[in-house]
């Protein structure tokens, strides 16, 4: 098969200096034999057994892969499990005054012990098993950061009900469609909630996205606002169905290891959302084993994801992966400059935090705020820093490693995707040296390669397509069974998946991330990956942010537009100045940037990521289409009136 993608020519990156992990770290690290990689190479597959074994079944499994070569690839077969035990009963006899959720939201904070836990999952998942819910249901939860969501998650799974959670920013036309596709005929929301001070009326989108879809759908409301809203035909109030099953026992519903535990959409930045069904057995395997070993989790931590559970990062380093180990794990309901920008080191102070989870874009926001913010707050108590969600830049991860880790502090930069479920490309930071910019090795029984676009390897330092080249067992139900996804292809012999991201990988097998494929700039018929752009650009002292896209251009076909947050009080003239000079000197003079806007912010999805499609409808003076999943949507018109006109 023929890819239509990679440059296959060589990168502008530099080589990453290596750091070697502090030896107080390696020597408490739960992953820390060097031999890992290569004992999971010599018993692949049967090495993943490793990652089953932090889980406990209800029936053994037969075997860890079946159908090794191609699909339908089978993992842990023959095998039963529940999500649910898994995550609150099995921790019930150990550690059950420990605490399992610490929640902070507006002016208000609440923690659940795994006892109360149990007691709050069991009670919804009898309400549900009431009002009708059996297995292989779709039961979709449409609620912001707040602790009745994992709730309702693991009452779900409890159950044996797949949970479809869409993200509360979301418009009800968006709610609509996920609902139609998955058939749900039952939906838990609340009334409102508080964002940046501001009340959102939740409940209205609900009630549009309802009359939208064709089949019935009754609704559960949770009570957030405290405004006595009225609840109709075929609604619910939360909380009198959960206390009105308060102090029962819903026994869970044991699972093949194969059974849909949830479906989730991509987020749809740069295109159509697309639903992704993770299984039970394979994906809760996986989001345990690389929260123990490449997050470092442990029972005894207190650990914080900062993503929403409206997204994959939320599912698996928030909810499933922590609590399947037995940890406490930290939901916050609001943004990280409300009310004051110290707003995340209070958290982190206040809790003793041991290991923080967060966005490259988070991180260079905090740069951009300035360094005084986390000095105020005692941050000592991390031990792990990891980063999610887009590649870093070097200046960012240094910067995030001196100023909240205390310049010794792990990184550990992790590269997945929606579709793969779990980590699948980072350091191990008991074992590997970190090197800023690159993700890190492809984990041990992960295999990748980088290839041109005919699919053929390309040598160590060259652009090329990242291409996973064995099944995993965090892999969603379309790869594992072979329908045709769209993202994955046979080539010869051998059975790939095409993340669609471009990579460049150096002589000791560390794989730098340069940016999807679909966001390559093709200037004047050279491609540029907009990571190298950015990378570039992110690198000139000044510069706190920066997001890169291509707009149409009548002699070149597409020219670079430069969207850049300055820090502080630069000058802009000065600072545009060395911006062309530094993406000449790293690249060439045909990359320089069109046109270079200054801004104060970039827009940004929830849980961090620029939304790089309406900055290239901004740059074309183009429609902007659905905006609903953005935090600040007001950003887009200062971007629009900024633009060069075309």
């Amino acid at each position: 098969m023929t890819r239509p993608h990679g440059s296959g020519r060589k990168t502008a990156l530099k080589d990453r200096p290596a750091i070697d992990p502090p030896a107080w770290f390696a020597e408490q690290a739960n992953q820390a034999d060097p031999s890992v990689y290569e004992t999971f190479e010599r018993e692949w597959p049967d090495c993943w057994r490793r990652a089953a074994e932090l889980l406990d079944w209800e029936e053994a499994y037969d075997s860890v892969l079946d159908g090794e070569d191609g699909p339908p690839f089978e993992w842990f077969a023959g095998g039963t499990l529940n999500a649910s035990y898994n995550c609150i009963d099995r921790h019930l006899p150990e550690r059950k005054n420990q605490l399992a959720l610490i929640w902070e939201g507006h002016g208000e904070s609440r923690t659940y012990t795994y006892r109360e836990l149990s007691r709050e999952v069991n009670a919804v998942a009898a309400a549900l098993r009431e009002r009708g819910v059996e297995e292989d249901d779709v039961v979709t939860i449409y609620l912001p950061m707040v602790p009745e969501l994992p709730v309702v998650m693991l009452a779900c799974v409890r159950l044996g009900v797949v949970h479809n959670v869409v993200f509360a920013g979301f418009s009800s036309g968006a709610l609509a469609e996920r609902m139609e596709r998955t058939g749900s005929e039952l939906l838990v929301t609340c009334d409102g909630y508080y964002r940046r001070g501001s009340a959102v009326a939740q409940k209205n989108k609900a009630d549009n996205a309802r009359i939208a879809v064709e089949q019935d759908v009754s609704v559960v409301v949770l009570d957030r606002l405290g405004r006595d809203v009225h609840l109709g035909k075929d609604y619910y109030d939360y909380a009198t169905l959960r206390d009105a099953h308060d102090g029962e026992t819903v026994d869970p519903v044991p699972r093949d290891a194969s059974d849909t535990l949830f479906r989730i959409y991509t987020s749809g930045t740069t295109g159509e959302p697309k639903a992704v069904d993770h299984t039970t057995g394979g994906y809760l395997a996986h989001v345990a084993w690389t929260s123990e070993s490449v997050l470092d989790v442990k029972p005894t931590d207190t650990y914080w994801c900062s993503a929403d559970i409206g997204w994959i990062t939320g599912h698996s380093y928030i909810v499933y992966g922590p609590l399947a180990l037995g940890t406490t794990t930290v939901l916050y309901n609001g943004t990280p400059d409300h009310p004051e920008k110290d707003r995340l080191w209070d958290i982190v102070e206040r809790y003793a935090v041991d290991v923080f989870y967060t966005a490259p874009t988070a991180i260079r926001a905090f740069m951009k705020w300035g360094e005084e913010y986390p000095a105020q707050h005692d941050l000592s108590s991390l031990r792990l820093l990891g980063t999610v969600g887009e590649p870093i830049d070097e200046r960012a991860w240094q910067w995030y490693r001196e100023h909240i880790g205390g310049g010794e502090a792990p990184v550990v930069d992790t590269w997945w995707q929606t579709e793969t479920g779990a980590i699948l490309v980072a350091t191990l930071p008991g074992v590997d040296a970190m090197k800023p910019g690159a993700a890190g090795k492809p984990l041990p029984g992960i295999e990748t390669d980088v290839v041109d676009p005919a699919g053929e390897p390309v040598d160590r330092g060259e652009a090329g397509e990242l291409v996973v080249t064995r099944p995993w067992p965090g892999m969603p139900r379309a790869l594992r069974t072979g329908e045709d996804w769209g993202a994955a292809s046979v080539h010869g012999d051998e059975w790939r998946y095409y993340p669609e991201d471009g990579a460049t990988v150096d002589g000791d097998g560390y794989v730098t991330f340069l940016g999807r494929i679909d966001d390559a700039i093709n200037v004047a018929g050279r491609r540029f990956s907009t990571m190298e752009l950015e990378s570039a650009i992110a690198g000139v002292e000044g510069v706190a942010e920066t997001a890169v896209v291509g707009a149409n251009h009548a002699t070149t076909g597409t020219a670079v537009y430069a969207y850049v947050s300055p820090e502080g009080n630069c000058a802009e003239a000065d600072l545009e100045a060395r911006i062309e000079a530094a993406v000449e000197a790293a690249i060439g003079s045909v990359a320089t940037p069109e046109a270079i806007i200054f801004t104060p912010d970039l827009p940004k999805t929830r849980s961090g990521k620029v939304m790089r499609r309406l900055l290239t409808a901004v740059a074309n003076g183009d429609e902007l289409g659905d905006t609903s999943a953005l935090r600040n949507p007001e950003i887009l018109g200062e971007l629009q009136s900024a633009t060069p006109d075309r």
